[in-house]
């Protein structure tokens, strides 16, 4: 049985067919015309499932031709039937990417009690139990969104792009702004860290290595960990429908 998991974020996808929880390629695309790149990449092979996650409002229209490739369209929301419970206390109003990252983390790390933090547009931090709960998370800026965000709401201050060196105090107004930045999300990203010291620790999304070369802590990056969590959503639903 071959899914299709297909993760539909602000400036891209990224899909993988699955066998099971297991992924294989990944592929990116930038583009507009998603239903024409997910057709040529399913041009000749069955799929059974195809799972996915969109923080984008996808029309109706692309939603019924995607339908249309597959045995069925699973459309994971906050609120669906899911292989970790949802302790959101608003489930629908949840991302699809949160959770299905969540539901990754646990098909990897069974029986743990995980952090997981995916670096993209936001800065998203998200708690899943030992028992398979997600229990809440946070939300904050991500670094180029801060870098972006002193660039347009100030007069003066230029927007930079980050380098690999951080020095720990800025002497220029450059250095200033790479440094603030940069060493403010590590200390954000250590305070949980060091407040929940027993949980795994995940990174995932664009800026995940950047980061975690930068810690002292053991890290585990997974950089498809939403696609890895579509597939077990669609293992699990095919599990429930079939009744094993």
């Amino acid at each position: 049985m071959t899914n299709l998991v297909l993760d539909i974020g602000n400036s891209s996808l990224k899909a993988a067919f699955a066998k099971g929880s297991r992924i294989g390629e990944t592929f990116r695309y930038n583009g507009e015309d998603i239903y024409g790149y997910v057709l040529n990449l399913a041009a000749g092979k069955r799929v059974n499932t195809i799972s996915l996650s969109s923080v984008r409002d996808l029309p109706l229209e692309l939603l019924n031709r995607l339908r249309e490739l597959c045995e069925e369209l699973l459309i994971v929301r906050g609120d669906s039937d899911l292989p970790v419970r949802n302790l959101y206390n608003t489930p629908q109003a949840l991302g699809p990417d949160r959770i299905s990252a969540a539901a990754g983390a646990s098909a990897m790390f069974p029986g743990r009690d995980c952090i997981i933090f995916d670096f993209g547009t936001a800065l998203t931090i998200d708690f899943l139990s030992k028992e398979g709960e997600f229990t809440g998370g946070n939300i904050s800026p991500g670094m180029r969104t801060r870098l972006r965000a002193l660039n347009s709401y100030t007069g003066k201050l230029p927007l930079v792009s980050p380098t690999g060196e951080v020095a720990a105090l800025g002497k220029d107004t450059i250095s200033a702004i790479e440094s603030g930045t940069i060493l403010g999300l590590i200390f954000e990203i250590e305070g949980y860290i060091s407040r929940y010291p027993r949980n795994t620790i995940i990174f995932t999304g664009g800026d995940a290595i950047y980061f975690a070369e930068k810690m002292k802590s053991p890290i585990f990056v997974v950089y498809n960990l939403v696609l890895i969590g579509l597939a077990h959503i669609a293992e699990y639903n095919a599990k429930k429908k079939f009744n094993f």
